[in-house]
């Protein structure tokens, strides 16, 4: 199922049907959970500020107790949806028969009137922006081997959207807030494919650039083209960032070390890497290991995005099925380069991507600045860690 078309369908306002009509599109519907908006209130205790844990561009997210004691994130839409019923179910069923160990799962969805709330599995151990990267940093011990997994998990998830999937998803806003943990510390890859479910006139839904700065590729940032090479950008700076245990921009450090990425670059010259790798990991980690995920890091950021690896290429050079060959890293596009540059106009609708790439429309939470349709510069932008769930 294609996302542009879903965008740009004509509307249809589900309370302009009938309760009959309602009725009968849900019915023709399988698979997929209906929550009524009584039962989610009642899990929510009423929508209460006590139990949410996330709010970012797709809505507000609540810890919820469901019937038969099963707790869930539970995701209110933030703009009213106009899609009709059969539409936003159709959308729904496509992206809870997506199942892989490391994406979130959706459970199901609520329809009451224009709102549009999902039903997601609880992560108990929140996202790796507020676990490894926050100014607090949580009781989590984050080792290694913690660090290798959660790398190569975050990786075989996004080369399932990007290589097994038909179509195809491209992700758009892979960052640390976007990487949720479960008990066991497995990553689970969050908000793909949720532009389906959001209408075009909503100002985090747009054809022109929406992501997180610091996690941009240039030619998606500045250009508008968007290929899963810009998902593979993203996942770059994500690996430097979890070997690191900092985000991808401080401006509270020194001028030279701002830009995580810039940093990576120049210690990569200097063939000084290990001098990246987290200080509170304390020298207990395999210094040969660590510098190849920031040099897999660097392949994936290139400035020419036809020189970044497939995420499946990306996968068995972390697992060392293959190696790295050091003679294809380039000099990455650092996020400084583009500070000034403005964001160019919407897109003519030939421009606009195939409907082989869904991608996926997003803001981050309260914590971090984002690029959507009402940008005009990256000079508007900063990025910091972000400390909520965002489902």
């Amino acid at each position: 199922m294609s996302c542009f078309p879903s965008l740009f369908r004509k509307k249809v306002d589900s309370q302009t049907r009938s309760p009959s009509e309602v009725d009968e599109e849900i019915s023709n519907i399988h698979n997929v959970n209906l929550f009524t908006y009584k039962t989610l209130k009642a899990a929510t205790d009423d929508f209460c500020e006590a139990n949410k844990i996330g709010e970012g561009g797709f809505g507000s997210v609540y810890k919820g107790r469901l019937k038969g004691g099963k707790i869930a994130a539970i995701k209110v839409l933030s703009a009213d949806s106009k899609q009709g019923v059969k539409e936003f179910l159709t959308e729904i069923k496509v992206i809870s028969e997506i199942e892989h160990e490391n994406l979130v799962k959706l459970y199901g969805c609520c329809i009451d009137n224009n709102q549009r709330i999902l039903v997601y599995n609880y992560l108990e151990n929140n996202s790796l922006a507020q676990t490894l990267l926050g100014g607090n940093r949580s009781n989590i011990q984050f080792s290694w081997r913690t660090r290798y997994r959660i790398c190569i998990g975050v990786g075989r998830g996004l080369a399932f959207l990007h290589e097994e999937v038909q179509p195809y998803i491209v992700h758009r806003d892979i960052k640390a807030s976007n990487i949720l943990l479960d008990r066991d510390l497995t990553p689970k890859i969050s908000d793909f494919g949720l532009a389906k479910l959001i209408p075009d006139n909503d100002t985090h839904v747009s054809t022109r650039v929406a992501g997180t700065l610091g996690y941009l590729a240039p030619e998606y940032a500045v250009g508008g083209r968007l290929t899963r090479k810009a998902d593979i950008y993203s996942f770059g700076v994500l690996l430097v960032e979890i070997v690191s245990g900092r985000c991808n921009t401080n401006t509270r450090l020194p001028a030279g070390e701002q830009f995580l990425l810039e940093r990576t670059w120049e210690l990569y010259e200097r063939k000084e890497l290990v001098g990246l790798v987290d200080t509170s990991l304390n020298g207990d980690f395999d210094a040969e290991e660590a510098c190849k995920f920031l040099k897999i890091g660097l392949l994936c950021t290139q400035d020419n995005f036809k020189r970044r690896p497939s995420m499946s290429t990306v996968v068995k050079m972390l697992t060392g099925e293959v190696g790295v060959d050091e003679n294809k890293i380039t000099k990455p596009a650092f996020i400084s380069d583009f500070m000034d540059l403005k964001v160019r106009g919407p897109p003519k609708s030939s421009e606009i991507k195939s409907t082989s790439d869904n991608a996926n429309f997003s803001s981050d939470n309260r914590e971090n600045s984002t690029l959507s349709s009402g940008a005009s510069t990256f000079g508007t932008m900063t990025t910091s860690a972000a400390h909520d769930q965002s489902l």
